[in-house]
């Protein structure tokens, strides 16, 4: 598993490995029923504290992406990627739906916003 933290980033270190783990298994890399390192193993490897680790993977659980059972260890939900990808995007689109009343009280047009996007979505 590829997972890169920054340590000067202003996302926590849970979150972090979190939202990669999520994007590993929503892209395909990671697939249904795959053993993930060990909450140890994956501390020492990241090298950040073990309780780092155990949340990203309690936050993880929490959202039905991965499932850990007592002494065989956490696992790629069997879960459909089509219904964690529908999820993804409907928790996308509740940000997208903030950004947007932001963006029509700062009087911002249509197309102005139109623009902002494409800008960032070609950047990133």
């Amino acid at each position: 598993m590829n997972i890169i933290i920054s340590n000067s980033s202003a996302v926590p270190l849970y979150e972090q490995i979190q939202n990669q783990i999520k994007s590993q298994i929503l892209n395909g890399e990671l697939i249904s029923e795959e053993l993930l390192p060990s909450i140890r193993s994956l501390a020492k490897e990241l090298k950040v504290s073990i309780i780092t680790t155990k949340r990203a993977y309690e936050e993880l659980e929490k959202e039905g992406y991965i499932i850990t059972v007592a002494g065989k260890g956490s696992y790629v939900c069997s879960q459909s990627t089509e219904r964690l990808k529908e999820a993804a995007l409907f928790e996308m689109e509740s940000k997208l739906e903030e950004i947007i009343q932001r963006a029509k009280k700062m009087g911002i047009s249509e197309e102005e916003f139109v623009e902002i996007i494409k800008s960032i979505y070609e950047e990133v």
